[in-house]
């Protein structure tokens, strides 16, 4: 793919097909990704990548957790809730999502369903969990490198065939997380990236958010015109 195609092509894949991905195509995409910038080569991004058994005690984890009532342990902060603008493109792009399923607005079940999909790692057959060195806890340059690694991985991986989603559920759970996948103490669990061979037929997964336009996000400086 040409660099135009990927960033306008890609999307948030939801859906997966069930096939493994092979552990060399995923290194591969890893070793794309890392050549993401960070702030004087810092580098404080590390990967750890499950599959399989693991996973599904993940998924088993964070679902079992979040019907019980436990509160979320994220390990990064998440600031106030989204209000204004911001939680108008939120609710907008919900509304897209919960339409291209059939997901109606008094059906609880089915809207659970959904979000419960997100703590399940969307059922994808791979989960790529971005964790970052403690030692660097409390820069915000790091967590800033992290999404800047983690950009160019789902672009990477959409330039081979494969579909992503960087999500927080899937990680809301943090000792499970750290548990089944073997994390160490020295690093901070930062993001999660659910990654697979998308699942065409999946209907969200043609779902297409919108984006402010240049002018309304950009300010130019200094220009004539």
């Amino acid at each position: 793919m040409q660099f135009d195609d990927v960033i306008l092509g890609r999307r948030s894949i939801r859906g997966y097909k069930p096939d493994p991905v092979p552990k060399e195509l995923i290194a591969e995409i890893i070793g794309l990704a890392m050549r993401a910038p960070s702030s004087m080569n810092t580098q404080p991004w590390n990967f750890y990548v499950i599959t399989g058994e693991p996973l599904d005690r993940i998924r088993a984890g964070n679902t079992e957790r979040m019907l019980a009532g436990i509160p979320q342990s994220r390990e990064f902060r998440t600031g106030q809730a989204f209000a204004g603008k911001h939680r108008d493109r939120q609710v907008g792009v919900a509304k897209q999502l919960f339409s291209a399923m059939g997901i109606e607005r008094e059906n609880m079940e089915k809207r659970q369903d959904w979000v419960l999909r997100g703590f399940r790692q969307f059922d994808a057959p791979v989960c790529v969990i971005i964790t970052y060195d403690r030692v660097l806890d409390g820069s915000d340059d790091t967590p800033f490198d992290c999404g800047a690694v983690a950009t160019a991985l789902v672009n990477a991986a959409w330039s081979r065939g494969l579909g992503a989603v960087i999500n927080s559920q899937g990680i809301m759970q943090s000792p499970v997380v750290r548990e089944h996948a073997g994390i160490a103490d020295d690093q901070v669990i930062m993001k999660s990236i659910a990654l697979g061979w998308p699942d065409e037929t999946f209907p969200a997964n043609a779902v297409v958010s919108a984006r402010k336009s240049v002018e309304e996000a950009t300010v130019f400086v200094g220009f004539e015109t």
